[in-house]
């Protein structure tokens, strides 16, 4: 295209001069013809006022060496017999040297008017002026080839100069605009390259003309939908796998229940190979660190109903392994602004890590505290607890510890934050660990409990550790 651009202006540019250098070219030199001309009739002129007096020989010899041309020898008189060619003194006078040809003579005398004849050498202007006698006198003024061409190369050069000029500068202004246009061409066509050969963080400046300007970031934000969508792809699939954690989970321990036995043992090697392979699935899919979306998107649900429905399912669960399990606050509808599918999952995951991570008999809870601003959901167990919150918030992105992949607490965090909300990792009241999900219920929050909802939530807590240090025994 920049080549393109260069041609287009430099065939444009060269049609435009020429068609204006030629036609001024001509006239320059007309101009100079005519300058030649116009200054050999003012010195023509000049011997008329005394060829309309006299015809003496010595007055007209000094007026003709007065004048330019006649001091340069330029200048002839030719003055006709005055009693004609028969009578006395019937020659005709000729005053300096004359170039002009007799029948030039003869036609001026028999036309009276100034004409041009070629000369050896330029021209003669032949100027007729009236004598006294009534006769035709001819003032012949020579103009050299020189004199008639006199400036008209430099003239010319200057006019093929600025030609030259334009020429050069609109081909130096076309590859400017050129490179202004085919730089950001180029640039997108790497981006795009780039973006097809799975560099992902391959963007585009937005710069240049407006159409290209306006592609650029149609570009950019192609390329940004396409990076979120591989990765809620990459997040679905993690997720997904992840549930599948859940009835592996119970698959496990009816496992261990089987007793001592070929087949027994073949069904818990089957069960651990499954596990190995959704943990890889989880890894894999992991890989590349995504980035978060939205966890409340696609509508809210009714968290006491959950609740309510998860605890049905694992107490089955717990009621084989002589867990006591406890739930509190799903006596009313609370809702909150996450899909069900979305809160499934992430009470799905807390649950899972309290059955695979505490021995069996370990006592839990979950208890959903509702406030204005804020849903608390508290999943507590009375098993060894977690030495390092804060690693283990990050093992979403290790997968290493104790056969975890860490993405069950990522879930529940992403589903948090999704509402402005988050994760935090303490000491339950029953001795273990415990995980509170706070999901707000409009607006960023920082955090921690606000109003009645923290007065509440705190004296609960101090109710349960003061009845824990009066019953030492208890779980």
């Amino acid at each position: 295209m920049r080549w393109a651009l260069v041609k287009v202006a430099l065939a444009v540019t060269v049609m435009v001069v020429v068609a204006f250098a030629v036609p001024l070219g001509l006239v320059i030199k007309e101009m100079a013809r005519d300058r030649a001309f116009t200054n050999a009739e003012r010195q023509a002129a000049a011997i008329g006022p005394t060829l309309s007096i006299t015809t003496d020989r010595d007055q007209l010899e000094r007026a003709v060496a007065s004048t330019q041309a006649g001091a340069a020898g330029r200048m002839a008189v030719h003055v006709p017999a005055p009693d004609g060619p028969d009578g006395p003194g019937g020659r005709p006078m000729e005053i300096g040297t004359g170039r002009a040809a007799g029948k030039h003579l003869a036609t001026v005398r028999r036309e009276p008017r100034a004409s041009t004849a070629e000369v050896p050498g330029g021209y003669a202007l032949l100027q007729p002026t009236a004598i006294s006698s009534g006769q035709i006198a001819i003032v012949e003024v020579y103009v050299p080839e020189g004199e008639v061409s006199n400036g008209l190369a430099t003239a010319w050069l200057i006019l093929a100069g600025v030609g030259l000029a334009l020429v050069v500068g609109s081909v130096a202004v076309a590859d400017r605009l050129g490179v202004r246009m085919v730089r950001p061409a180029q640039r997108l066509a790497r981006a795009a390259h780039d973006l097809g050969e799975g560099r992902l963080g391959a963007r585009v400046p937005e710069e240049g003309p407006t159409e290209l300007r306006s592609a650029a970031v149609a570009f950019n934000s192609m390329a940004d939908q396409v990076v979120q969508l591989l990765a809620n792809e990459r997040e679905l699939a993690a997720d997904l796998s992840h549930r599948l954690r859940t009835p592996l989970t119970v698959l496990r321990l009816n496992a261990a229940s089987l007793g001592e036995g070929p087949a027994a043992d073949q069904t818990r090697a089957a069960v651990e190979q499954l596990e190995r392979e959704v943990d890889t699935i989880i890894r894999t899919a992991r890989a590349a660190k995504p980035q978060t979306q939205a966890a409340g998107a696609g509508g809210g649900c009714d968290v006491s109903e959950v609740v309510r429905e998860r605890m049905a399912f694992w107490s089955a669960l717990a009621e084989d392994e002589g867990r006591k399990a406890r739930v509190a606050g799903v006596d009313r509808p609370v809702r909150i602004p996450v899909a069900r599918p979305e809160l499934v999952a992430a009470l799905d995951a807390l649950l899972g890590n309290v059955f695979r991570h505490t021995p069996e008999g370990t006592a839990f809870s979950v208890d959903v505290h509702n406030g204005e601003d804020a849903v608390i959901v508290l999943v507590s167990d009375a098993g060894p607890g977690i030495a390092d919150p804060e690693a283990a918030m990050a093992r979403g992105n290790s997968g290493e510890r104790d056969g975890s992949t860490g993405l069950g607490l990522d879930i529940v965090r992403r589903v948090a934050e999704s509402t402005g909300g988050d994760v935090r990792i303490g000491r339950s009241v029953l001795g273990g660990t415990e995980v509170r999900l706070w999901i707000g219920l409009g607006g960023r929050l920082d955090g921690r409990p606000r109003g009645r909802l923290a007065a509440r939530l705190h004296r609960r807590r101090r109710g349960r550790r003061m009845s824990r240090r009066r019953t030492p025994g208890s779980a």
